[in-house]
């Protein structure tokens, strides 16, 4: 039986094609953007440009993203990404890339008392981030 792919669903106010390409920088892959206008010609004429559906897939981690077609702030505090792994020098460096313009550092990279290199942040497009080096 083939097992299902989980992908996180990412949504953004506005700068979704800006925060694509911002994961693609640091993640690798290929980035697909369709816009509403693609999708709908009927569209306002605000949303137009807006991504309607995005994906990030080929690189070290797979996801989709799009900018929400409701106006306002997103809420959304119940789930954080948690990247993980054994590659220290890798993930201290994700860690850096991701919270680059951080709206909080939550935890900052450090050995913690469970034994692991554990740190937290909000990035610059207010989407939560875990980062942990698995101890061997």
């Amino acid at each position: 039986m083939e097992k299902p792919a989980l992908h996180p669903y990412l949504m953004f106010e506005g700068n979704c094609r800006e925060a694509m390409d911002f994961y693609k920088s640091i993640f690798g892959g290929e980035v697909s953007m369709m816009t509403f206008g693609q999708v709908d010609d009927s569209c306002p004429a605000a949303m137009r440009d807006q991504i309607m559906h995005a994906t990030l897939m080929g690189g070290e981690v797979d996801f989709m993203a799009c900018d929400s077609p409701q106006p306002g702030p997103l809420a959304g505090d119940k789930i954080q990404l948690s990247l993980s792994g054994f590659d220290e020098a890798n993930l201290r460096k994700k860690f850096e890339q991701l919270s680059e313009g951080a709206i909080v550092i939550t935890v900052p990279m450090a050995k913690q008392a469970w034994g692991e290199i554990f740190g937290a942040f909000k990035d610059k497009y207010g989407i939560d981030w875990m980062i942990d080096v698995r101890a061997q």
